[in-house]
């Protein structure tokens, strides 16, 4: 996740990267469907970077972000993608929209991107379906039950793996994983690509919504404020209803940024300080 300030210091624009070097390098190229921001480039006068644990988390940070403060050459604030949750009910696996404060429990993410989070359920339903345990089902999804050996008592099993997947659990995740990418070969051993090739969807969005992503949380976690520091760069985080929406740095002393640093939770220690010395790295 990126942003531009200007010789002011005040924030430009917010993006996000997979390539940090060439996503910012393309600014000082053809911006072709980026036109508008033609004007922007020349007062850039500074980047500033963010380096998440996956798309996905740069993906939130930078809505959380743009939520927060929307700097003149976004278009949208908070963002394109819509938030989803997915929730898990006694036969039943349905995407939901995500609100703020919604409670843990049968609830799980929230995701980004309807696209991938209608995917993900969808291969989960492929290789685990639910829906097909209920024991009030009509004569045709009945029928396709027992075609596929699925019955009511295997509901339980069916649902703890799905639970487990969404709470990122390695082993649910590989074992599904492993199983869509059985039918995928499966499908195109039979010459059926335009299948094999919406179950490889599936394997990649089911990557998208287990992908490590902390700066957003599902339900409401204490309010947070995060430091690193590398060679004389502080470089802070705030965290404001299980949300990461704040990111700031200044010059500083060591002596000076131990009083912060010391309240950084362990669990954030290493974010912090990477992008401490990313951030010393940029400036």
């Amino acid at each position: 996740m990126y942003r531009f300030r200007d010789g002011g210091g005040r924030v430009l624009y917010i993006g996000r990267a997979t390539n940090l070097r060439s996503r910012v390098g393309s600014y000082w190229g053809d911006l072709k469907d980026r036109r508008h921001l033609r004007r922007m480039v020349p007062q850039v006068e500074r980047v500033e970077a963010v380096v998440c644990a996956s798309v996905h988390e740069a993906a939130w940070l930078e809505r959380n972000l743009l939520e927060r403060s929307k700097p003149r050459w976004n278009r949208i604030r908070g963002g394109m993608e819509v938030p989803f949750s997915i929730r898990v009910s006694p036969s039943k696996v349905e995407l939901v929209h995500w609100r703020p404060g919604t409670e843990a429990g049968e609830h799980f993410g929230p995701y980004l991107g309807g696209t991938q989070a209608r995917l993900a359920v969808s291969g989960l339903e492929r290789m685990l379906p639910l829906r097909y345990t209920d024991e009030r089902l009509d004569g045709g999804l009945r029928d396709l039950a027992r075609i596929r050996g699925v019955r009511p008592e295997d509901r339980d099993a069916m649902r703890a793996t799905i639970t487990a997947v969404l709470r990122r659990e390695a082993g649910a995740i590989e074992a599904v994983r492993v199983g869509l990418a059985l039918l995928r070969d499966r499908a195109s051993g039979n010459l059926a690509f335009e299948l094999a090739g919406r179950i490889q969807q599936e394997i990649e969005a089911l990557d998208w919504i287990v992908a490590e992503q902390r700066v957003t949380l599902l339900s409401r976690a204490p309010d947070l404020d995060i430091y690193g520091y590398a060679d004389g760069l502080l470089v802070r985080f705030q965290v404001r209803g299980g949300r990461l929406d704040r990111w700031e740095q200044r010059a500083g002393s060591l002596a000076s940024a131990r009083r912060y640093l010391d309240r950084t939770p362990p669990e954030w220690f290493e974010f912090a300080t990477r992008n401490a010395e990313l951030a010393r790295l940029l400036n």
